[in-house]
């Protein structure tokens, strides 16, 4: 089963109001199982380049069904996985991306967040995953 956009709306508002409550401007987008952009939001004021980082970090959660916080000790040099991000038209591997799952742990979807500290990106995404 895939996220729905009510769903995806959803998330997108409980990311905002953590954004918000840590005094930050985000871009945020939602993914499906298969990587495809069901919603986005870029809060006022939230980087352009940020953006594309945003989706890349979605996608890279719901392509490999994991948090990107989960990749970055795999991904660096002289680890099994390093130079991934360089495949599937470019991925992220650091926090700000978090996998969707339903009530039965099924993934639905995925969320990219970048405008802020890896840190930041991360709580916020976390927090819309937890929307659903």
């Amino acid at each position: 089963m895939n996220i729905t956009l009510a769903q995806a709306e959803k998330i997108i508002a409980a990311a905002k109001v953590k954004a918000v409550e840590l005094n930050t401007k985000m871009d945020i987008c939602i993914v499906d199982t298969g990587a495809n952009m069901v919603a986005f939001a870029r809060m006022d004021g939230a980087w352009i380049g940020s953006i594309d980082i945003s989706h890349k970090k979605a996608k890279t959660s719901a392509f490999f069904d994991m948090d990107t916080a989960a990749l970055t000790p795999i991904t660096q040099p002289n680890t099994p996985l390093f130079n991934i991000e360089h495949s599937n038209g470019g991925l992220i591997t650091f926090p700000g991306g978090v996998v969707i799952r339903d009530e039965s742990g099924a993934m639905i979807g995925a969320i990219g967040v970048s405008g802020s500290s890896v840190e930041n990106d991360h709580a916020v995404a976390f927090a819309g995953s937890e929307a659903v």
